[in-house]
């Protein structure tokens, strides 16, 4: 049975100010994982929201904004926690689920770890999904590669997948 709360931890030759910038700004997350637009209010309480790239568009029935959410604690360039909700398919939503981005510097100069913990215990089809168990379904790898393509823009420049 898939894990109800995931744990991923990925070490990138990047400052903890890169990585967070790549977490919380549009013109870095439309360059990696499935290319979404963030946005988000930074600041207990703001709100977050992934928008559907010109990709994600063009399947039938894509809302505009795919995940959504709220700030819950906002420490940057060390913390952030949110509530998540993925809304790409309007027969199972499963609600709001809590997810964290804690990002260190590692015992090795330059590099830092970034460890996200996802807890999905309100929402078991969506920790398969996330988990990556849909990928051989055209679902996508999940988050290991979501943090594989930020850590590949992070350390190379380029992305991982082209988008466009």
């Amino acid at each position: 049975m898939t894990e109800l709360v995931q744990v991923y931890a990925v070490y990138i030759k990047a400052t903890p100010e890169a990585i967070w910038e790549a977490v919380t700004k549009p013109e870095w997350s439309e360059r990696y994982g499935y290319g979404g637009h963030v946005h988000y209010d930074l600041r207990p309480g703001g709100k977050y929201e992934s928008r559907a790239s010109d990709e994600m568009k063009a399947h039938p029935g894509v809302p505009d904004v795919v995940v959504d959410g709220e700030v819950l604690e906002c420490d940057p360039p060390k913390k952030l926690v949110q509530t998540w909700r993925m809304l790409m398919d309007p027969d199972n939503i499963e609600g709001f689920t809590t997810l964290t981005y804690d990002i260190a510097p590692s015992s090795r100069p330059g590099v830092t770890k970034l460890t996200v913990t996802h807890d999905l215990t309100n929402a078991p089809q969506m920790a398969r999904m996330v988990a990556g168990e849909h990928e051989a379904e055209g679902a996508g790898g999940g988050w290991n590669e979501v943090l594989s393509g930020l850590k590949t823009l992070l350390e190379t420049g380029e992305p991982m997948v082209n988008w466009g």
